[in-house]
């Protein structure tokens, strides 16, 4: 079985072969949990695939809301890509120095905004050091360019929308958190908020779609048995969640492999949905009723 949509990533002697080339744009999109140690901005400063500008989550990200790296206005998004130097001509190569996370984030960031000539460095920067490319720590000159956005509303879902689900369940709610999380057995590292789950959500945790050694995705076929073992129905409509919209673009980006989709991502996650108040929840095995 072969990817449905190869485009979306490429490998890193790809990238090395076409580093140079004008109408590439490539980005390092490392993202950390607050307070880890070095912070993706201090990664990417002490070393980085040649050429790379740092895309910053948090930075390009609704600063007007409470809830964290929500995403900015299409104007925002607008106004940032086109400081890094992205037009909407050029080939947008994302990657972080984790092998999947922030780059997940990214790509789908791109899309949500009506650019789909986008693709992950698959494997991120391990692979690229694995394949014996170098690093650097001098950060490039960018000029900047003019980008235009255009949201997509099938890519993104809010916190009414996945409510009302909760009746229609015309969409499928996959969480890309750990089973213990999905559970509500663990303690969410997001300050504040309830353990548990969206009631009738199903579970596939985001690190079983990338090989623990090598940072690369897991075949096709693996991806699309994943998906069925979580319970899920890819020809059917899929909301990607997690804890705060960041590994759940790692599902969207795996389904969208194997060509299900368009998958979209609720934003908020359980960093919106966790909150103390009257949002129902479930704990448990699948199946619980919701608390």
């Amino acid at each position: 079985m072969a990817y449905a949509h190869p485009e979306a990533l490429v490998s890193a002697d790809w990238l090395a072969a076409h580093l140079h080339d004008s109408g590439i744009r490539l980005l390092d999109a490392t993202y950390k949990m607050p307070g880890v140690t070095p912070a993706a901005a201090e990664s990417y400063a002490a070393g980085h695939i040649p050429g790379s500008v740092f895309f910053d989550i948090d930075a390009i990200s609704d600063k007007t809301s409470n809830l964290p790296h929500m995403l900015p206005s299409p104007q925002q998004f607008a106004a940032q890509a086109g400081a890094l130097g992205i037009a909407n001509h050029h080939h947008v190569i994302v990657y972080d120095s984790t092998g999947l996370i922030g780059a997940a984030r990214a790509w789908w960031m791109f899309r949500a905004f009506g650019h789909d000539n986008v693709a992950v460095l698959d494997g991120g920067l391990p692979a690229w050091i694995a394949a014996g490319h170098t690093v650097t720590d001098a950060a490039p000159p960018v000029s900047a360019a003019a980008f235009a956005a255009r949201y997509r509303s099938d890519l993104v879902r809010g916190k009414a929308q996945v409510l009302a689900n909760l009746g229609t369940q015309q969409e499928q709610v996959l969480d890309a958190r750990s089973a213990a999380r999905f559970r509500g057995e663990a303690t969410e590292p997001w300050p504040g908020r309830r353990s548990g789950r969206i009631p009738g959500s199903f579970n596939l945790d985001h690190t079983n779609l990338v090989d623990p050694t090598t940072k690369r995705w897991i075949s096709a076929e693996a991806i699309a048995d994943s998906a069925t073992e979580a319970g899920i129905d890819i020809t059917r409509p899929i909301i990607a969640s997690c804890g705060s919209g960041i590994t759940a673009c790692v599902l969207s980006l795996g389904l969208h492999l194997i060509g299900a989709g368009p998958v979209a991502v609720y934003d908020g996650s359980w960093a919106e949905w966790g909150l103390p108040g009257s949002l129902p929840i479930a704990i448990g095995t699948r199946g619980a009723a919701p608390a």
